[in-house]
């Protein structure tokens, strides 16, 4: 369920819609998405043509997870949106601002002591506007409890694509995000804003370095191995790489390899050890420490998680 508080950014709302729709276990949809309004009718957006949202706040009572999408930043969000998701909170609802989303939640109180983002040019006046907000300035979503906010455009992609893989696993995350051409599923608390390239550099990629790895994720990849497969030095590599990323090369393929971890977990039964060298972790043990450090679970309880499902 989406809560529109005008004015919205249109392609937040579009894309974020597009990923849950494509989401599912075997092809079938996952979520049914509406969208609601506290005034029906037509909505005024920014930058885009208006929109015309037919449901009212009553149908908030009917979702299990809240999103929230606009807002501007404004601190006269209409009393009939925060009560509603008042209450949706106090139900149990899982609530999710999406950019300038979080601004509405803050007004509503329920990020008062939580973690939260929004967009990076947004994160002062954030702060300043509701210093009760833990505000994490080096992220592209948080999720604190059954609250989660999110930057805007493409981190709005990350959140839904994280959502799906919280709800029903790693493959099918993969799986919508394929279709929506988004990358695999990016780590939380990487940078909102990455370093522009040289000019020199732009027509000079590590797309295709990238795609490499992800290949070979089951064969030990140094970063020697990286920087001769992109021709580069060591150097080079991480400084592109980071530009390109938000994140140091060794960090992006760990992250790979226990999302590629996840996803064996959840689809097949192969046995710890297996796992571990498919996914390029080592051994069973480092699998399992990996997993507790960046999941809090061990691998045999997040596949018995899966197997109830």
């Amino acid at each position: 369920m989406f809560v529109a508080v005008p004015p919205i950014m249109a392609h937040d709302l579009s894309v974020a819609q597009a990923v849950l729709s494509q989401a599912g276990p075997a092809g079938l949809p996952a979520y049914r998405v509406r969208v609601a309004t506290a005034e029906p009718g037509v909505v005024e957006t920014v930058m885009g043509p208006e929109l015309v949202i037919r449901d009212d706040l009553g149908v908030v009572t009917q979702a299990d997870t809240v999103f929230v999408i606009g807002g501007g930043g404004r601190p006269d969000v209409d009393e009939r949106v925060t009560k509603a998701l008042r209450e949706a909170a106090g139900a149990g609802k899982r609530v999710v601002g999406l950019c300038t989303g979080a601004f509405v939640l803050a007004q509503a109180g329920l990020l008062d002591g939580r973690r939260a983002t929004t967009h990076w040019h947004l994160l002062d006046e954030l702060a300043r506007t509701f210093p009760q907000v833990l505000v994490e300035r080096e992220a592209l979503y948080v999720e604190d409890g059954p609250v989660l906010t999110s930057a805007g455009a493409a981190a709005v992609i990350e959140l839904c694509l994280h959502l799906v893989r919280s709800d029903h696993g790693a493959a099918a995350a993969a799986a919508a995000g394929s279709l929506v051409v988004a990358g695999p599923v990016r780590p939380p608390d990487q940078s909102q804003q990455t370093a522009p390239l040289s000019p020199a550099r732009r027509d000079q990629s590590l797309a295709a370095t990238r795609a490499w790895a992800q290949s070979h994720l089951g064969t030990p990849i140094a970063l020697a191995d990286l920087a001769a497969h992109a021709s580069v030095s060591q150097r080079t590599l991480t400084r592109r790489f980071r530009a390109e990323t938000g994140l140091s090369p060794l960090r992006w393929l760990l992250h790979q390899r226990i999302d590629t971890a996840r996803q064996l977990l959840e689809t097949t039964e192969l046995t710890m050890d297996r796992i571990a060298e498919r996914s390029g972790l080592g051994s069973s043990d480092s699998l399992r420490q990996h997993f507790v450090a960046s999941l809090g679970v061990t691998p045999s309880a997040y596949r018995a998680r899966w197997r109830s499902v």
